[in-house]
């Protein structure tokens, strides 16, 4: 098997905050990240494909193609509030573990051959890293 990585960036806004859970246990959970006026992150998004080359054009994935995939996927986020502005987080908790099962689920729908999507990995901060494989 071939493997490919496309890597990616967007900045968003996001509000860690719990709908079920009172105040307190939001404040003690999610401690700044619970701010009401929440923060953002500049994120890199990074896709892995996997599969075998077309025999014919010698080509995983089409290049062109996967960036077109992955722009319609970043144009739902990128300067976003992502609580406020994308519809999906109005159900799901903004952490990034929820960010890249979102971001797996857009790009999935948009890929002409989504069987060879991989993972997706999310770095919030060079330090801190959400990889999803589309298995829960």
């Amino acid at each position: 098997l071939v493997t490919m990585e496309r890597v990616e960036t967007f900045s968003a806004a996001h509000r860690l905050h719990a709908s079920q859970l009172s105040a307190e246990e939001n404040e003690a959970i999610y401690g700044k990240c619970n701010s009401a006026n929440g923060h953002g992150h500049n994120y890199v998004w990074k896709v892995k494909l996997r599969g075998i080359p077309d025999p014919v054009t010698g080509m995983l994935y089409d290049l062109a193609e996967l960036k077109k995939d992955m722009q319609a996927v970043l144009d739902t986020v990128d300067h976003k509030n992502l609580d406020k502005d994308v519809e999906w987080f109005q159900h799901h908790v903004s952490t990034s573990e929820n960010v890249a099962i979102y971001l797996w689920e857009k790009l999935r729908v948009q890929m002409k051959k989504p069987k060879m999507l991989y993972k997706v990995s999310v770095e919030e901060t060079p330090k801190n890293i959400f990889t999803y494989k589309g298995e829960i």
